[in-house]
């Protein structure tokens, strides 16, 4: 088997797949993906913790808001209701604080 060639002292990565638009998959980098600690052992991240609201907080925000918050992160309908109680129904002060996550 000849050895692959060098740049900068490594050689290079084993490409499995080229696509048009210039990606691509790389073997050592699905190799350590599966392997027992790899990518895919680290658990999910989890933003907020979601817990029920009150009929006073959900009085305080609008079910258009919650649609809206939704639809653009598409996160679940009980996360967008908990952003917009910690933000007093405000939208646009809800909406930054998913942005700056």
């Amino acid at each position: 088997m000849a050895m692959a060639s060098r740049t900068n002292g490594r050689p290079e990565p084993e490409v499995i797949v080229n696509y048009g638009d210039g990606f691509s998959y790389v073997k050592a980098t699905m190799t350590d993906a599966f392997r027992p600690g790899g990518l895919l052992d680290k658990p999910p991240v989890v933003l907020h913790s979601v817990r029920p609201l009150t009929k006073a907080q959900r009085e305080t925000i609008r079910k258009e808001d919650v649609k809206l918050i939704v639809n653009e992160f598409e996160i679940p309908e009980a996360q967008a209701e908990r952003v917009l109680v910690d933000h007093m129904g405000n939208v646009a002060d809800a909406l930054r604080s998913l942005v700056e996550l």
